[in-house]
This record gives C-alpha cells, structure tokens and sequence, in this order.
C-alpha cells in the first residue's frame, strides 16, 4: 500500500483501485473506528461493488489505524484533524472532486471534510444519526468514548461493558493498536459541532435498522439540506456488508455522477 506525508508529517496508508472510466469522479472511503479499509470496505464487497459501476475507488487507513502511523499522543488525533488528512490526499492523488463516504468515525470525518472542502461533490455517511446533531459526533447517549478506551485497554474481559464488546473482537480481528485507540477516543471528546447547514452536495445517509449508534437518522438527514435516507438491515457492525447497504451507496454515487435516473436508489427512506 502506498502511503504520504500528511499536513502534519504523519505517514498515512491509503490504496487506489483504478476504474475503467465509465464514471469520471473518483470514490473516496474513510473506514470507522478500530477498523481499517480492508475491514470496512474490501471485506464486506463495497469497493468491488464501486469498481463494477466503473468507478476509481481510494481508501484511506486513519491515522492509528491499519497501514498508517499510530501515535500514542491524542493531541495528534481528532476528527478535525482527520478530515485535514483527506484533504491533504486529495491534494497527494491531484483531485479536483470526489464522492466521500464515511462510517461511523468516518461519517463524522466526511462531514467535517464536506464542510469545508469544496472538493467534495457527493457524500454519503453510515453508522450515525441524531448524536451528530446532538453532540456533534458519537452518540453517547450509547456508550461514551472514555467508556470504550477504557474497555479496550482493560485486562479483564469481565471488565467491559457489553457495548464495548463488538470493538474488542474488531480491534483483536485488526491487529489494531489499543494504545493509539484509546488516544483517538479521547480526542473526539474535544470534536467541534460540524455546521452541517454548510454542506450542500447531494447527500444520502444511511442507517441500520437495529444500530444503536445510529439512532433517529432522520434527525440527521433533516439538518443537511436535502440530505436522502435509506435504512438498510444490520445494526453497527454488520450494516455496511448488507447488499441493500452496498446497493444503495453505488447507485446514489453512481447517479450523482451521471444524472441517469435508471441509477438512482428506488428504495423508500
């Protein structure tokens, strides 16, 4: 995987798939939380679901995530500093557009990044809903941040509230890094509130239908202007390998692209 140098000098892994050039606008995807691109796109079919709609798909390993570097400084993290990051790639791969998709995490990343980088002409987010308006980022009504870091740095598997459970067993799948983790929990807690009446690209949110951690998704969507909801089956973890997840995201970005209402996403919100 190649890597650059970020706005800050931290070395960050991304991967290019090229596309056949059917679709002009390349796709970027930014993975959630303990996971890496290979978890959140590759493995679940979303990367090759792009690629056969004829896209150029880039993925990027976050910062303490995957093939990127890990700091253990949490002033090095931050969701802020996470969107400086793609934009920082955009610059890297010479972009002057693309489609962002972000889960979890990354939702929170991408809108950050929509808010602020005219760049981006198309978004769709996962695994969010109404913590975004409410909080600004993770839904804590849930679970909190500290609650997590703390659960994935504990020794004792008794130890960890049943919330926490499913990002142990991603973290242990990963090889992630508990330390680096932890270090980026606890810089979201500091996350500025998006503005999201600033972003004004098509927008289709996307939510599981038994995730918690994207509760009322039609708060969400209410407060970006003309924003599109799709529930899909699964909750937090499972949502995004759905074929309705994977149907739902190619064919908005596919529309976006083209104007061709044969693309569009025919499923209620």
């Amino acid at each position: 995987m190649p890597t650059f140098t970020s706005f800050d000098g931290l070395q960050l892994s991304y991967t290019v798939w090229e596309g056949d050039g059917r679709l002009r606008r390349p796709v970027l995807l930014q993975h959630g939380f303990a996971a890496d691109s290979q978890a959140n796109w590759v493995g679940p079919g979303v990367v090759e679901a792009l690629l056969d709609a004829g896209f150029t798909v880039v993925a990027l390993d976050a910062r303490g995530h995957g093939g990127s570097e890990k700091p253990h400084d949490e002033s090095r993290y931050g969701e802020e500093t996470m969107a400086r990051d793609i934009s920082a790639l955009l610059d890297e791969l010479g972009y002057d557009e693309v489609s962002l998709a972000g889960y979890s995490l990354g939702a929170i990343v991408a809108l950050t990044v929509a808010a602020n980088d005219k760049r981006v002409r198309c978004l769709a987010i996962g695994g969010v809903g109404s913590g975004v308006v409410d909080f600004g980022g993770v839904d804590v009504r849930v679970v909190s941040p500290e609650q997590v870091a703390a659960g994935l740095l504990a020794k004792d598997r008794a130890d960890v509230p049943a919330a926490v459970l499913p990002f142990r067993r991603l973290v242990r799948r990963t090889g992630g890094d508990v330390e680096a983790l932890a270090a980026v929990l606890r810089a979201s807690q500091q996350q500025t509130r998006i503005d999201l009446t600033s972003i004004t690209v098509p927008t289709l949110v996307l939510a599981g239908e038994s995730d918690q951690l994207a509760a009322e998704p039609e708060r969400l969507a209410a407060a970006v202007a003309g924003a599109r909801l799709v529930r899909v089956p699964g909750d937090h973890m499972t949502a995004v390998a759905d074929p309705a997840f994977v149907a739902a995201l190619a064919g908005f970005f596919a529309y976006s692209d083209t104007g061709d209402t044969r693309l569009a996403i025919s499923s209620p919100a």
